[in-house]
């Protein structure tokens, strides 16, 4: 290090450590580096955020501060490895999916084959008396056999690497217990938000919007896992991109969301889900076996606003009762009704 490097270095020390004790951020190093970052001006869109903090006395959490260092403070090496486990948990996501979707379709298949195997046996059973018939019969009857066979081998192939597969994810959980995001959709995941929300909720004028997709179920089941994970993306970079003033979207849990608005009273917070709304009923994806565009999606949200003395938990409880009623009162709406 040149003594040039070293005197900048003092100067940013000089600026952080102040920083750091004015609003009261414990001074561990991902603390410092974060904030030493800050001073330095080597990235305007971390001061943009960090800025808005300040300005609108915003805390930041735990998770808030890893996710903001590894994006912005983070060296190269450290990131590649980061990325690296979330596309393998994203992979290993998927790929359970798709083994349980042939699992299903191989379980059909093995019906298919049951049927046609009575219906052949059936047509012996009658006696027909030509034999180059019945050594026809017979062949398909002994070639059906044998595809009723390979098929409850794949199957029990299918359920053995499934078995692997589940085991190789909860593996990969419990090795990254500190991970941030979610692998399917790319939002912050409920460990993310549980921090965010225990912080946040120290405030007030802080609201929180629950949502889920209707009907989640019946499009699984109708149209497969494969298009309710695409559907679910689309969802989540929908509710990231109305977004704004420091709100931010998580996560919740299958095919529910949480979106934490900070500095916000009911009505705005109700105004800002009534967008997200409108934004996810014009969401359409391809069903790339049927070319066909599946439409019609919709989700119902319920908004909360921080009260005295009311804690975390409080919050989520008021949040998801709104969230029912919606769901009781016919779905795709916001609740509660708008005052005006």
């Amino acid at each position: 290090m040149s003594n040039n490097d070293l005197e900048n270095s003092f100067k940013q020390l000089k600026k952080t450590i102040p920083l750091l004790l004015k609003h009261k951020i414990p001074a561990v190093p991902i603390n410092y580096a974060l904030w030493y970052t800050y001073v330095s001006n080597e990235s305007a869109s971390l001061n943009e955020i960090l800025d808005q903090a300040i300005q609108h006395n915003l805390p930041l959490s735990k998770s808030k501060t890893k996710a903001l260092y590894r994006k912005h403070a983070a060296d190269d090496q450290e990131v590649d490895v980061w990325e690296l486990r979330q596309s393998i948990e994203s992979m290993i996501v998927e790929l359970s999916q798709s083994v349980k979707d042939t699992r299903n379709e191989t379980r059909s298949f093995k019906s298919t084959m049951d049927t046609c195997m009575d219906d052949l046996a059936k047509v012996e059973r009658e006696g027909l008396s030509m034999e180059e018939v019945m050594s026809l019969v017979r062949s398909l009857v002994t070639q059906t056999k044998q595809i009723r066979g390979s098929t409850l081998s794949f199957s029990t192939a299918l359920m053995d690497a499934e078995r692997e597969i589940s085991r190789l994810k909860d593996q990969l959980e419990q090795s990254q217990q500190a991970a941030l995001y979610d692998a399917l959709t790319g939002l912050c995941n409920r460990r993310y938000f549980d921090e965010e929300l225990a912080t946040q909720a120290m405030r007030p004028n802080m609201c929180l919007i629950l949502a889920d997709l209707d009907n989640f179920k019946i499009i699984n089941d109708t149209h497969g896992h494969v298009m309710g994970d695409l559907i679910l993306k689309a969802s989540a970079k929908k509710l990231q991109a109305s977004c704004r003033n420091g709100a931010q979207a998580f996560r919740f849990g299958g095919e529910e969301f949480a979106i934490i608005v900070p500095n916000c009273k009911l009505d705005m917070a109700r105004q800002i889900a009534e967008t997200m709304r409108r934004s996810i009923e014009k969401i359409g994806v391809r069903d790339k076996r049927t070319s066909q565009v599946l439409g019609g999606i919709s989700a119902s949200f319920g908004v909360a606003e921080i009260q005295k003395g009311m804690n975390p938990l409080a919050l989520i409880e008021a949040a998801d009762q709104l969230l029912y009623k919606a769901k009781s009162l016919g779905r795709n709406r916001v609740m509660p009704m708008s005052n005006r």
